[in-house]
């Protein structure tokens, strides 16, 4: 007869998995960083991410990126991309920009499932992507797996 599972071997196999599930997360976040952006490595500073620190429904949390970018022919923003950490999708937002747009600005609206960091990310004309996050606290998630 095998031995039966024990309360204590059972949450240690619970506290096994769940490193793993954390770190696929952040495996796919890379990834779908990597898609936007390649292997260029992202700078912090030059980049504002603008949301509620608590959002009160996961359904539609506002979420403003700017840029600090002269918006000329020679030096402007070409890409903006917005990530949500544990989410089960990561890329939750790209937009494309141009040297013609006055400001290197953008508002949306994203669905978080829970409680996760947002990482927004700006992809510059001479090649360089700029970088930030914020933590959010999400009381109803807006998403379902």
């Amino acid at each position: 007869m095998a031995p039966a599972l024990t309360r204590r071997a059972g949450l240690g196999l619970l506290l096994l998995a769940l490193p793993g599930g954390a770190l696929a997360q952040e495996d796919a976040v890379a990834t779908a960083i990597r898609e936007q952006v390649g292997d260029t490595t992202a700078t912090e500073g030059g980049i504002t991410l603008r949301a509620p620190p608590v959002a009160e429904n996961g359904g539609q949390v506002p979420v403003t990126v700017l840029v600090d970018s002269p918006q000329t022919a020679e030096a402007h923003v070409t890409a903006i991309h917005v990530f949500a950490t544990r989410n089960p999708t990561p890329g939750v937002a790209s937009f494309r920009l141009t040297p013609l747009m006055a400001r290197a600005e953008v508002q949306t609206r994203i669905r978080l499932a829970e409680d996760q960091r947002i990482i927004a990310i700006a992809q510059l004309s001479d090649g360089s992507v700029r970088r930030t996050a914020a933590e959010l606290r999400v009381t109803t998630g807006g998403c379902l797996s």
